[in-house]
């Protein structure tokens, strides 16, 4: 899952990415079709994290890192950027930013106490 901290995920992409990951994992461990285990022993016998809570790991660690850089870096920039234009007709893109913020909606946070949390890398 190389660079999964900036994909704009969806349900579907996570069920996708979610359902190969169990796939090698029963090939790994030698599970065959007759020979069935649920996904949550799969999980536990081999120790590993659902995708979505890797994903969600992953990218609260880079907005961490992120955040920590000088405010003129362009990463920082990039992340804390909103472009003002007019939006296109239909359903808006779930983007990246839109992740983030309900993300930071659901912990009660704002983007200036991230920036305060982010500088104490033991405590992030």
């Amino acid at each position: 899952m190389y660079g999964a901290e900036t994909w704009r995920t969806t349900t579907t992409t996570i069920k996708k990415v979610q359902v190969f990951i169990n796939s090698w994992l029963r090939k790994i461990l030698n599970i065959h079709w007759p020979d069935t285990i649920s996904n949550s022993l799969l999980w536990e016998r081999t120790n590993q994290l659902l995708a979505e809570e890797e994903i969600r790991k992953r990218r609260w660690k880079w907005i961490g890192h992120t955040l920590r850089k000088s405010s003129n870096c362009i990463t920082r920039q990039a992340l804390t950027w909103n472009p003002e234009r007019k939006r296109k007709r239909g359903r808006s893109e779930n983007t990246l930013r839109r992740i983030i913020e309900a993300d930071m909606k659901t912990m009660n946070y704002n983007w200036t106490e991230l920036e305060r949390i982010a500088q104490d890398r033991v405590g992030w």
